[in-house]
């Protein structure tokens, strides 16, 4: 199974020494989360950076909030940046469900649900050379795979789990192992009822702080903050997992589940957190 990093987003200059670290290391792969109301880089500018200082790793987002931008734009950028990765970009889509987000961007937030299924048969589209409509014509670059990269679809509703069948490659659920099981199950099932081949990617979001002291309160300080919104905050911090232990026992039951891919979610800037979880998983 492989192993990947979530990476912090208080510090947009140090992700480059993360993504180095992480470029030498045993990771797979590097997510950033996205808000527009919030104080994060813009995952899809800051991927760019992080795909141009590495040489392996795959870049991801974590859920990029797709019905909160322009879709011919969003189809253009995620392109250049598949085409210029070499094929290393994960695209990791979501709705999103806070109200500033799409007050700012002038998007309603009862319908982003039903704009993503129309943003997803366009962007299929497009990167397959389609022309964008009868007086446009197709827009490129044409990325790596006709069609588009991978997608990831996170959610825990049954129209996000259908989507992966629908529209993606597989599955990122952000829950524990308890809660993680019966998602996976049905994203198995919603696959197989739509006849497609072979099986979803399942990949699965632990959030982590490893280190002093100093780190572990940081990082619970940015998940209270990032989730305050939810009502789930307690839940959340209290799914932090702080020790060695602990993080192999999660990685194992998320194995045991099926999960592809791991990613280790940090809130805590510091980046020798990369080194310590290199050996925990080494």
């Amino acid at each position: 199974m492989h192993i990947g990093l979530g990476l912090p987003v208080s510090d947009p200059i140090a992700l480059l020494d993360w993504a180095r670290r992480a470029d030498a290391g045993p990771f797979s792969t590097l997510g950033l989360l996205d808000r527009l109301v919030y104080d994060n880089p813009e995952p899809l500018v800051a991927l760019s950076v992080v795909a141009g200082a590495t040489s392996r790793i795959n870049v991801q987002t974590e859920v990029l909030l797709a019905p909160l931008r322009e879709t011919a734009l969003l189809a253009k950028q995620v392109a250049t940046l598949d085409r210029m990765s070499g094929g290393r970009l994960i695209l990791g889509l979501g709705v999103g469900g806070r109200a500033d987000d799409h007050l700012a961007a002038s998007v309603a937030l009862r319908t982003r649900g039903r704009r993503m299924n129309e943003q997803l048969a366009q962007l299929r589209r497009l990167w397959s050379g389609e022309p964008f409509g009868a007086e446009c014509g197709p827009i490129g670059p044409t990325p790596v795979r006709l069609g588009g990269p991978p997608i990831l679809f996170g959610g825990f509703k049954p129209a996000a789990l259908e989507r992966v069948a629908r529209w993606g490659d597989g599955f990122l659920s952000a829950v524990p192992p308890n809660w993680a099981g019966g998602l996976f199950d049905s994203v198995r099932k919603t696959w197989h009822d739509h006849g497609r081949d072979g099986q979803p990617r399942l990949v699965a979001q632990v959030n982590v702080a490893l280190g002093p002291q100093s780190v572990v309160d940081e990082a619970r300080t940015a998940i209270a903050a990032y989730y305050e919104f939810s009502g789930w905050a307690d839940n959340m911090v209290a799914g932090l997992r702080t020790a060695p232990d602990e993080i192999r026992t999660t990685i194992k039951q998320f194995a045991d589940l099926g999960a592809d891919e791991v990613m280790l979610y940090c809130y805590g800037s510091d980046p020798t957190q990369v080194d310590r979880l290199a050996d925990v998983i080494g």
